[in-house]
């Protein structure tokens, strides 16, 4: 027989080996090792997720890539892994959104809708003739139960809240470098500033608003919300997640 670690039971993602491991959940979590590097960091007054966006050759019209998604106005994420996988993911989460705000006429909260995501991913660990997702994501958003939130999901479909957190290839360094950086009181400009000299330290090549993608969660007042309220104003959400332009962020990169 085949190692307890390898042989057999790296091709099973129902068997348990030995030692109490699904391999293939390993092995996904190295092909989220593979990809390019993410980060999310909770400020004081909002969030910021952040990551590299390099296509492999210079024919490819980099403007169709997208690494920060928008799932509905109050929630955004971000991913290292495989795109597909993500492409897949991030229908899945707007269907989910769409379905929540049809039933109780307000977008999900951040948590909900994680966990929504995170119990796809748990179910392609438990299931015959499929794979674990090879990705991990981010989920960045905000709601009057809890605020801002930051949500890291991984491939076996756990995930935790996070004060800022990185995936991807330079995760541990991104990591070390947020824990020094990091303070409960930072806002969100210079979390903003924080993503990208974390990214920084890790880069390869030159960094530019073509080859950086961020996107923020900010803290609407009270002004804002009494609007959203039926009678108060326009009654429609208004939205909490965006993505920085190019612009905005080629003016963060030169200061």
């Amino acid at each position: 027989m085949a190692s307890a670690e390898g042989g057999a039971y790296s091709y099973s993602l129902t068997v348990f080996s030995p030692s109490g491991k699904l391999v293939q959940i390993e092995h996904a979590l190295a092909a989220v090792s593979q990809g390019t590097t993410s980060l999310g960091i909770k400020a004081s007054n909002g969030i910021v997720i952040a990551t590299e966006k390099k296509s492999s050759s210079i024919l490819i019209d980099d403007s169709m890539i997208e690494k920060v998604a928008v799932v509905c106005p109050n929630i955004g994420i971000v991913y290292s892994g495989m795109g597909p996988d993500f492409r897949v993911l991030i229908a899945r989460a707007r269907k989910s959104a769409q379905a929540y705000w049809k039933v109780y006429g307000e977008y999900p909260p951040t948590k909900v809708l994680t966990q929504e995501i995170a119990t796809v991913m748990q179910e392609a660990t438990q299931s015959g003739g499929v794979r674990p997702f090879g990705v991990s994501l981010l989920v960045a958003g905000w709601d009057v139960h809890r605020g801002p939130s930051l949500y890291q999901v991984d491939p076996s479909g756990s995930f935790w809240a996070w004060k800022a957190s990185a995936i991807g290839k330079n995760m541990v360094n991104a990591k070390t470098f947020l824990e020094k950086r990091y303070n409960d009181d930072i806002s969100l400009e210079d979390a903003i500033h924080t993503a990208l000299l974390t990214l920084k330290e890790g880069f390869e090549g030159q960094m530019t608003e073509k080859t950086i993608e961020i996107g923020v969660v900010t803290v609407p007042t009270v002004e804002e919300l009494q609007a959203e309220k039926p009678g108060g104003g326009t009654g429609r959400p208004r939205p909490t997640f965006r993505k920085l332009s190019e612009e905005e962020v080629k003016d963060y990169l030169a200061l």
